[in-house]
């Protein structure tokens, strides 16, 4: 059976940061895609949780929060 081929477009940075970390985990980065894709299929999903951080206060400006906490001192 032929191997497909998987191409990808990554930021230079992010390649190289991710292949030191194979590198310490003993592996390459087409063996690290093998293993994700391997658990996608096992998990029929992704192999980890991906959501938005649930902290509201990063959308609040500075002058927002200091009048809510102010109103909640008001007598």
């Amino acid at each position: 059976m032929k191997d497909a081929i998987v191409r990808a477009r990554v930021r230079p940075d992010l390649k190289a940061d991710a292949e030191k970390v194979f590198e310490t985990l003993g592996i390459n980065t087409t063996e690290a895609i093998r293993m994700f894709l391997s658990q996608v299929r096992l998990r029929r999903g992704l192999p980890f949780s991906v959501e938005v951080p649930g902290n509201d206060d990063l959308l609040v400006s500075n002058s927002t929060r200091k009048a809510a906490l102010d109103s909640v001192y008001d007598d």
